[in-house]
């Protein structure tokens, strides 16, 4: 298990699997030193157990390093599985094992944007408009009907949230290839903010059934299903390097956005597998700390 101070830990039935996923899609490395005399490569395993805590607890590198490992290596290595898009491989992976076991219910989508702190700045990071103008970070998030996070685009504080949704649904339309056929005329739950005639004729050229609050009327978020991705901001949220973002690269802000998105994901899956599914290692209660 993963523990940062007093930042609950990942727990085990959680990370193993995703380690040991993750570990499996790494390109093969070659020993290229001419004398095989370096020091020995510190293991994949170790480093990403510690790039998980980061994510939890949002701490800086240097205060998950040691003599063991050092806060470079952990960049370095980073960067590394960055150039190798393998987070985003793991994560289009696991929604796809989440719809072959449970089900997505891609029929009925949310989405809405989040916004939260990036006082470091960097290609993500805009004045935010609910924090005295002070940087932040906006995520445009797009959930099936459940909360299971489909696809979540950093931008920007001061980005409007309707301008984003076209990019949103994009990615959301690339994962036919590995889910199949999505469905032809979805419904999404959209609050006020995307209440403009551009996302309305936006939606009507997509075929999807827009469910928008009006604006200027009091809607409750229990109504149109928006709750659920209300939930999942939340979920986002406990992260702390997502909560409070300091990393300036978009690429680095999308790797733990991946990250997220795979935790979150997989705990959905053991949960409502258990109810399901019986297997020698599952848990006694369904509930998990």
């Amino acid at each position: 298990m993963i523990t940062g101070g007093s930042v609950p830990a990942v727990p085990s039935c959680i990370l193993d699997p995703i380690r040991d996923q993750f570990l499996a899609l790494l390109p093969v490395r070659e020993d290229r030193h001419p004398l095989g005399c370096h020091d020995p490569r510190i293991s994949d395993a170790v480093v990403f157990d510690r790039l998980v805590q980061v994510l939890v607890s949002g701490c800086g590198y240097e205060r998950v390093a040691d003599e063991h490992c050092s806060a470079t290596m952990l960049r370095r290595r980073r960067d590394e599985w960055i150039a190798a898009r393998v987070m985003e491989t793991l994560r289009v992976l696991v929604v796809a094992s989440y719809d072959r076991m449970i089900g997505l219910e891609l029929d009925q989508l949310s989405a809405d944007g989040c916004i939260s702190k990036a006082p470091s700045g960097g290609e993500c990071a805009g004045r935010s408009p609910v924090d005295l103008a002070k940087l932040g970070m906006k995520r445009s998030q797009l959930t099936d009907g459940y909360g299971i996070p489909l696809v979540t685009d950093p931008a920007p504080a001061n980005t409007r949230d309707h301008t984003l949704l076209p990019a949103t649904l994009d990615r959301f339309a690339a994962l036919d290839v590995t889910l199949g056929p999505l469905p032809e005329h979805p419904r999404l739950s959209l609050d006020a903010g995307y209440d403009y005639s551009m996302v309305h004729q936006h939606l009507d050229t997509r075929q999807i059934i827009g469910k928008v609050a009006p604006r200027g009327a009091k809607t409750p978020i229990q109504a149109g299903g928006r709750w659920v991705v209300e939930r999942t901001n939340s979920w986002m949220n406990n992260f702390g390097k997502l909560r409070r973002c300091t990393e300036r690269r978009r690429i680095t802000v999308e790797f733990f956005i991946a990250l997220a998105s795979v935790i979150i994901t997989v705990r959905c899956l053991v949960r409502r597998a258990w109810t399901l599914y019986g297997w020698d290692t599952r848990l006694r209660s369904r509930r998990i700390r």
